[in-house]
């Protein structure tokens, strides 16, 4: 039970985009098509599970017994930089429309600071291996979750007459802050 309110609370209550606002950039610049949107969610997703055990594996192994826990973001960033090589090789030999199409934020999820965020807030909860692993996939869930919706709204509003002042990033900022706000009522419902 307390797995599956973790994994309701990290994809919902506590959405890493819409509620912790981090990982704003992929969320902005990937969001424009819905088939870039789910891709980017689930290989950013693959990358906060991967990176969340393998951090919480050099933490609890490496970095507390010998007392190195100062070295925890370094060591956290050079792990999460190992996936997303792997993650950026591995969809660039299957399918290079979509490697193009992810241009520079692929590279970015490296620095995508819900990444990061992830594996700092596991090991400072204390979380144990299978809930830092339930905590990722909560975590990429509702990644992919916000990134979709912005690429449902942003595809529909191309069809539709915007202002001028509106268009581009304003648009997106606006649609943003009324899905964070949407987010905002989930708070409570869970009490992790």
């Amino acid at each position: 039970m307390k797995l599956l309110l973790l994994l309701i609370s990290s994809a919902l209550v506590n959405n890493i985009v819409l509620v912790r606002f981090l990982g704003t950039c992929p969320f902005l610049g990937t969001s424009r098509q819905m088939k870039t949107a789910v891709s980017m969610g689930l290989a950013t997703t693959f990358v906060l599970v991967g990176a969340g055990v393998v951090t919480w594996i050099v933490d609890r192994a490496v970095l507390v017994p010998m007392q190195l826990s100062y070295l925890r973001t370094l060591a956290f960033i050079l792990v999460i930089a190992v996936f997303v090589q792997f993650v950026e090789m591995v969809i660039r030999k299957a399918n290079q429309a979509l490697y193009e199409a992810f241009g520079i934020y692929l590279a970015l999820i490296t620095t995508n600071c819900a990444v990061l965020g992830l594996a700092l807030m596991a090991s400072n909860k204390a979380y144990d291996l299978a809930e830092t692993a339930v905590f990722g996939v909560g975590t990429g869930l509702g990644f992919t979750l916000a990134l979709v919706l912005m690429a449902g709204i942003r595809e529909e509003l191309a069809y539709t007459r915007v202002p001028k002042a509106f268009e581009g990033t304003a648009l997106a900022l606006t649609i943003a802050g009324l899905l964070s706000l949407a987010f905002m009522g989930f708070s409570g419902m869970v009490p992790i």
